[in-house]
């Protein structure tokens, strides 16, 4: 599983670091993303919406999972 650490970082930087990691990842790969900034919550699910990837779910306090779909 592919991390990116976004802890400290506050909206919009958590997505950005996301995106900016997606192209690395295969199809069918999971990244998750930490994120200490309340918003993530709301945005992680809302840019894999946006962007067509699937939002597997927060397995933790603070950590957000989302699967390559394309």
């Amino acid at each position: 599983m592919i991390e990116v650490d976004s802890r400290g970082r506050r909206c919009p930087l958590p997505i950005i670091d996301l995106a900016r990691r997606m192209p690395a990842v295969g199809i069918g790969e999971v990244v998750r993303v930490l994120a200490d900034d309340p918003a993530a919550a709301n945005d992680i699910p809302a840019w894999c919406r946006m962007k067509g990837q699937e939002y597997v779910g927060s397995p933790a306090e603070g950590a957000y999972d989302v699967r390559r779909l394309s």
